[in-house]
């Protein structure tokens, strides 16, 4: 296997042309660069349909009574909700579980898949890294409003308080905090990192002088040249590599909520692998429940998010599913095998006392329902694909429940068994809780790309790029006069109107790569190419080392696992020692989740701002933001850029090398 590298993992263009004919299609109709963007951001730039106005008032009513619920909790108590003696864990923590498993999915296109070389993400990734968002956000509702006084929930944070304590870092419910708000944070960078092209790309395209100004300053000043490309793929596989982790570490962390308790049910060390599981399995569900529709309204999506897509989509439903049905009949194993009597009447109770009637819900819809994905008839009929993700999502909250309430109903003194019922506040709350994510959502439908731009364009098969390449002349053959390969000419003293610049367009990624290639041998040192997205192999081309931002985000890490394991070390030993089961104060090994947590975050941040950084953004002004063809390189063409301040630069000798190049439309920039 080859070196993990940016340029093999990546989403850009390939270097051998006979790789780009025989990749499998990805999109089709036989689209243009161009036409991928205009069907794309035809959501953004057309006409609000009215559906989208019906849909967004019925959202944010409903959202507004999880508002309602949440102000009402807070002025009467958790007294409102069906909490008894018994089940102190119910509706609430099963909602938040569930949401937060629903996240999973994108964070897993995202990177896992990115990482396993999944070209097949591309058109998916960037609504399902949405919906992680969105999802987030509906779990965070939960754990706050659970601890009754939400005005104390700043308590969780590791600061010190009014009563000079600190949160319990040996406490896997504090571990929770720190991963699921890394969690989302890291989700939020990637997600925003991933778009900074396509913002560039509508800021370039659009006419409207307020989404001009409100999209460019999101864009940062993106001009898709090679230099910032080689930075900002390293920071995304960075991002991947750091993403992938923290995805499969948020839910088992999770899962240590019951698994490091003694409550027979929960007192299992099947529960990290089997709520990953889980949680990859419902998010892959809510994936289908929202791409379906959204290519039936926007229909010409279609072409981007294939029926392809969606049977792959499906076939991790069935593998997930698999795995969640034997971790299932795995728990009754162990209970059996154990031969511990309250573990057995807990699992015996749950297929056959008083929720029954949920467990075998769960069962249907967890474990028969994905069975069906076998039928190829059914994983490429994409309306029989949402009826089964509906069910499947429906199971999994079932499974929330069912874990929680009745592993708490029936404890070992039977005087004080007790059923939990939901309250209309409970009910509320939750139906709230979808309000505000599809509120989310519709926003993010209609003012952010659903589609990545730039990665679809690195996929897809495009005629300009699969065109052979016979041997050219060198520069020093074809320009007479020019600089020998790799020497520096000595051109005339520059005018006093010397231009900033001068631009050529050439036909596609392949004669791009070889006109770097031959500017270089000329002996040109201050030039760039701007393209639409990655070309690979072009670094060779232009005599490129490898990008510094892998050192930042090893720095960045180092200084997130000092900094967790000072504060721990100072919190737990020092200004608080804290007695917990007799451990000694510097329990290391408690420390693990939340340092490798903040060593992720570190490292993120240190990614995004490493990768800003280096490519010299934000940057409002460039003189190549001012010329059309170098404008529309973010969208479909090929620039290769000359400065005016490389010594080898001269007006007209420039000009005849450029178009003995292969470039067309040469052109000067003004500074």
């Amino acid at each position: 296997m080859s070196a993990i590298t940016p340029e093999n993992f990546t989403h850009g263009i390939a270097a051998a042309p006979a790789q780009i004919e025989s990749r499998p299609t990805l999109v089709k109709g036989g689209h243009s660069y161009r036409r991928i963007t205009d069907l794309i951001l035809q959501i953004i730039d057309g006409s609000t349909p009215k559906w989208w106005f019906i849909a967004f008032g019925i959202s944010s009513l409903v959202a507004s009574m999880c508002v309602a619920m949440i102000l009402y909790l807070m002025a009467t108590g958790v007294g409102v909700w069906g909490l008894n003696n018994g089940v102190y864990w119910a509706w609430d923590i099963t909602n938040f579980v569930f949401w937060v498993g629903i996240g999973h999915a994108g964070t897993l296109i995202s990177a896992i898949l990115f990482l396993l070389r999944q070209k097949w993400r591309t058109s998916i990734n960037r609504a399902a890294e949405a919906m992680t968002l969105f999802a987030v956000v509906c779990a965070g509702i939960f754990p706050g409003i659970h601890i009754g006084r939400i005005w104390y929930a700043w308590m969780l944070a590791p600061v010190p308080n009014n009563f000079a304590m600190w949160p319990n870092f040996r406490s896997a419910l504090l571990w929770d905090v720190f991963a699921v708000s890394t969690y989302a944070t890291v989700s939020l960078l990637f997600w925003y990192v991933g778009l900074i092209p396509d913002l560039a790309t509508i800021r370039d395209r659009t006419t409207s002088r307020i989404k001009q100004i409100a999209y460019g300053f999101f864009a940062l000043g993106w001009r898709g040249t090679n230099r910032q490309w080689r930075n900002y793929e390293m920071a995304y596989l960075l991002l991947a590599g750091l993403s992938t982790p923290l995805v499969l570490s948020v839910h088992t962390v999770v899962s240590f909520d019951f698994a490091t308790s003694v409550i027979p049910g929960w007192h299992s060390t099947i529960f990290p692998p089997y709520f990953v599981a889980g949680a990859v399995f419902s998010g892959f569900a809510m994936v289908i429940t929202l791409i379906v529709p959204a290519r039936a309204l926007f229909k010409q999506l279609q072409d981007l998010i294939t029926v392809r897509h969606l049977e792959n989509i499906c076939k991790v439903i069935l593998a997930t599913g698999c795995m969640v049905g034997y971790a299932y009949g795995m728990e009754f194993f162990i209970a059996w095998y154990g031969a511990n009597p309250y573990e057995k009447f807990v699992f015996i109770n749950r297929a056959t006392g008083p929720y029954a009637w949920a467990y075998w819900i769960m069962v249907s819809c967890n474990v028969i329902t994905p069975q069906l994905f076998w039928f190829k008839k059914i994983r490429t009929s994409p309306w029989l694909m949402f009826v089964l993700a509906a069910f499947v999502n429906v199971g999994m909250w079932f499974e929330r429940f069912v874990i929680i309430v009745t592993s708490l109903h029936r404890d070992p003194l039977p005087a004080s068994w007790t059923y939990f019922s939901p309250t209309w506040v409970d009910i509320l709350t939750f139906v709230g809780s979808f309000g505000v994510f599809f509120t989310l959502f519709l926003l993010f439908v209609r003012f952010v790309p659903m589609v990545a731009i730039a990665e679809v364009k690195g996929v897809m098969e495009e005629k300009q790029g699969t065109r052979g390449h016979g041997h050219r002349p060198d520069a020093a053959e074809i320009v007479p006069g020019a600089p020998a390969a790799g020497a520096i000419g000595t051109p005339a003293e520059p005018a006093q109107d010397q231009p900033w610049g001068m631009v050529a367009t050439f036909d596609g990624p392949h004669d791009l790569v070889d006109a770097a290639r031959k500017v270089r041998e000329a002996g040109y040192k201050k030039f760039d190419v701007h393209t639409p997205f990655p070309v690979h192999g072009m670094d060779d081309a232009m005599g490129l080392g490898r990008s510094k931002v892998g050192w930042i985000v090893l720095g960045g890490g180092i200084i997130g696992l000092a900094t967790a394991i000072g504060m721990q070390v100072f919190a737990a030993a020092i200004d608080y020692p804290l007695m917990t089961g007799g451990k000694p104060f510097n329990s290391w090994q408690a420390w693990v989740p939340v340092c490798f947590e903040l060593m992720v975050l570190f490292a993120a941040f240190a990614a995004v701002i490493g990768m800003i950084a280096v490519n010299g953004l934000p940057q409002w002004y460039h003189p190549t933001l001012k010329h059309r063809s170098t404008m529309d390189s973010t969208d479909d063409r090929f620039t290769l850029v000359i400065e005016s301040g490389d010594p080898a630069f001269h007006a007209e000798k420039t000009r005849e090398f450029l178009g003995a190049i292969g470039g067309k439309s040469i052109a000067v920039l003004e500074a």
